[in-house]
């Protein structure tokens, strides 16, 4: 029996555009000899939906065109559609009022309800909110093959693997346990640096341990901060490797069960990205390209500094909408220096985009006037400097205003994390697109994309044979808000900075074992002190794309008004008095 993987790229709401993309993809399988065709996790509406599920009218223009799409698909192919389905029960014996589901579609026909069993509530993930799990193994018969079918994180539970469990079943187990031929797995699995290899090593630790066929079908695309690099895949018996669909972008694969040796066979393979930078750059550029369109933007601008964060940022817009749709705009100040415009003129020309300059120094002299009397006697300071950014600020959001363009931010993570950043300035934006990502990464970024500059467009008429100018690369890094500032001034090198906000932020280390690591108590200390006094600006950046396991997102859900101690990770019990 052939079965096809549609990895489809839905866009969040459009059910009738969705349910053509299921038809599109089942009338091109049907012309390969497919049997049966699977689709991602929610599938029909796009994932994830968030708070439309609480909209009836919503789940119910799902139901419906469902329906509709059962009596379009192509009658002899058996399809797999993610949606959701009302629990009818829930007004008598409590629970959600939604299951997470996939339906069975075959011969005009809603054949078959499958729901899914673990949801989970934890980074960017909320599915509790909506949903009620399901309670049985899930499983249908297709010409004499019994297809066992889970859904997203009923994969993410073998104690095995993990070394505990977070559930109190393990769906696969179960299936395992019935004697299923083949399970299935219907995803829509965020990325992160790394995750399209941990999820195949993952699967094969299911595959090998229960002897198990398996096929896992991902979403593709961007929906706001979340990016789904695809790479869906199958397993034989053994753990090997079958078939490996395209990564971040849509395709539809096929494959092979040997009914006779109850296994799948050996398809296309397509490989995974030779490097991190690789997939990171490939991310961020579909990440770009679908918030775009999805917003209905098709040009961009951002500021262009002639630092190292913008210049990546120009870089990835060009790539993702073409260089005739990105305005980059140099605003340079009486402290800016010659070698940043000249710097940033060259970005525009190697990557072919359009540049306009736009000096603020009479914009400064005028705040200055205005300012004169309420801040005389005061030392110049972070407040003058920070007028600065949000001139620039304000000049950028007038041209996106104008012309009906996407602003992008360009600040870093690093930046973000400590509150190197201003409010109101260098923040504006829709999108901000290297949010997730740290100083000392863009760098290497940088030089991968200058080692490979066919990664800027495959349309592009003249690669430049240098895309970031190595000036960029090599200066030091500085905001320009005084003469002769650099970032050091305020910050630790980067490479010490990065190296505690990984530790502290991803590796919830305390203060004393990122001290026990070699660094300076007196800058962990004060890096960590930095963090907790920036939470209110991220509060109110944009949406930053997420390319990590903890980014400043949705996942991210810390307090701004805190007094808690352990903000620092040094928390030491103390008797607690009471007042006389």
């Amino acid at each position: 029996m052939k079965i096809a993987i549609a990895q489809l790229n839905p866009t969040i709401g459009d059910i009738p555009g969705n349910a053509q993309k299921i038809l599109q993809a089942a009338q091109q399988a049907v012309k390969t000899g497919a049997r049966l065709l699977l689709t991602p996790e929610l599938s029909l509406c796009g994932y994830p939906p968030r708070d439309l599920l609480l909209n009836p009218s919503f789940v119910s223009a799902m139901g419906m065109t469902l329906q509709q799409l059962a009596r379009d698909l192509p009658p002899k192919l058996a399809v797999l559609v993610g949606t959701v389905e009302p629990n009818t029960k829930s007004h008598i014996t409590g629970g959600k009022n939604l299951f997470n589901s996939i339906a069975l579609l075959e011969a005009g026909k809603v054949k078959q309800i499958f729901y899914k069993r673990l949801l989970p509530t934890y980074d960017v993930f909320d599915e509790d909110r909506y949903f009620e799990p399901g309670l049985q193994a899930n499983y249908f018969t297709l010409d004499d093959i019994h297809i066992g079918v889970t859904i997203c994180e009923d994969l993410w539970n073998d104690e095995e693997f993990w070394g505990k469990r977070s559930y109190a079943v393990n769906p696969i187990a179960d299936l395992a346990i019935l004697g299923v031929d083949l399970i299935v797995n219907l995803s829509a699995s965020p990325y992160s640096v790394g995750k399209p290899q941990f999820r195949e090593s993952m699967l094969k630790h299911s595959a090998v341990r229960f002897q198990q066929p398996m096929i896992y079908v991902n979403q593709v695309g961007s929906n706001d901060d979340l990016i789904f690099d695809g790479y869906s895949f199958a397993l034989n018996g053994q753990g090997e490797i079958m078939c490996r669909a395209r990564g971040f972008a849509t395709d539809l694969v096929s494959l092979e069960f040997n009914e006779k040796e109850r296994d799948l066979e050996l398809s296309s393979l397509v490989p995974t990205c030779e490097s991190a930078e690789e997939e990171i750059w490939q991310a961020l550029v579909l990440g770009v390209k679908d918030y775009a369109l999805k917003c209905r933007f098709s040009q961009v601008v951002l500021g262009l500094s002639g630092g190292v964060d913008s210049a990546l940022v120009a870089a990835i817009a060009t790539a993702a909408l073409g260089k005739e749709n990105v305005l980059g705009v140099l605003m340079p100040s009486p402290y800016s220096s010659e070698h940043s415009v000249s710097d940033a003129l060259a970005l525009g020309k190697n990557l072919g985009i359009q540049t306009k300059i736009l000096p603020i120094g009479e914009l400064m002299q005028g705040f200055d006037h205005s300012l004169a009397d309420l801040f005389a006697g005061t030392e110049f300071g972070i407040a003058e400097e920070n007028i600065q950014s949000r001139i620039r600020g304000n000049l950028l959001m007038a041209i996106a205003n104008k012309f009906g363009y996407l602003l992008l931010s360009t600040g870093n993570k690093s930046e973000m994390a400590v509150g190197y950043c201003t409010l109101y300035g260098d923040m504006n934006g829709g999108l901000a697109v290297i949010a997730d990502v740290p100083k000392t990464c863009i760098y290497k970024i940088c030089h991968w994309l200058n080692s490979h500059p066919s990664a800027l467009s495959t349309q592009h008429s003249a690669l430049p044979t240098e895309v970031i100018p190595q000036n960029i690369l090599t200066k030091a890094p500085s905001a320009e808000l005084k003469p002769g500032q650099v970032d050091q001034d305020s910050l630790p090198a980067y490479e010490i900075l990065d190296d505690i906000l990984q530790r502290f932020i991803h590796d919830h280390e305390s203060a004393a074992q990122i001290v026990a690591a070699g660094h300076d108590p007196i800058i962990v200390d004060r890096v960590i002190q930095m963090v907790a006094r920036a939470e209110f600006k991220r509060r109110q950046a944009p949406p930053g794309l997420k390319i990590t396991d903890r980014a400043f997102g949705t996942g991210w859900r810390m307090p701004i008004a805190s007094s808690w101690i352990a903000i620092k990770n040094a928390y030491q019990a103390r008797p607690i008095t009471t007042p006389s």
